[in-house]
């Protein structure tokens, strides 16, 4: 008797500050980025393994009165969650802090962080695909190794994180090929 293979479960976490700003990179050049393709772009990187849960990190815009700015922030955000809902992803929410008049986020590598050790001590994956560089990570990328799950390190090849290269255990590196059949620009 042949005995079945359980198929490999994975989680993709995403940064979505990060993503977004190196789709914007000159290197990149994608002008349209609201109607990304996410649930494509996930299946891609799954490459026929269970995906468990797709979640999208980012800090939460704040409408300020009498800021025509932030309400346009507001509008396009929330068109991107209700884009990212309508494709299976999850959001979880940091926040914005203003600085002089500059934004910082706040809380969401955080919440990244928690979520990779967490759901690792939980069991629910396999393997995580991070869609981040952000070496603030590192701690949990080694919590999990520790609870022998895979890490899979998504960069991009014009900004990799040497730091998140060396901890995963796969690492791939974006470029513009690889991301135009799923942006729309």
């Amino acid at each position: 008797m042949i005995k079945k293979s359980k198929k490999e479960r994975v989680v993709i976490f995403l940064d979505g500050s990060n993503f977004y700003h190196r789709l914007k990179d000159p290197e990149l050049g994608f002008k349209n980025t609201l109607y990304f393709n996410y649930k494509g772009f996930a299946e891609w990187l799954a490459n026929n393994r269970k995906i468990i849960e797709c979640i999208y990190y980012i800090g939460l815009v704040r409408k300020e009165e009498r800021n025509t700015k932030s309400e346009k922030l507001v509008r396009s955000q929330q068109k991107l969650f209700a884009h990212l809902k309508k494709q299976e992803w999850q959001i979880k929410t940091g926040y914005m802090m203003k600085n002089n008049e500059d934004y910082k986020e706040k809380g969401v590598d955080v919440k990244l962080a928690l979520d990779i050790a967490i759901k690792a001590f939980k069991n629910e994956y396999d393997t995580a695909i991070i869609v981040s560089s952000d070496t603030d990570l590192l701690p949990a990328l080694v919590i999990a190794k520790e609870l022998s799950k895979k890490i899979e390190y998504i960069g991009f090849g014009h900004k990799p994180s040497f730091g998140m290269q060396h901890y995963a255990d796969i690492s791939r590196l974006l470029i513009k090929s690889d991301l135009e059949k799923f942006c729309s620009s």
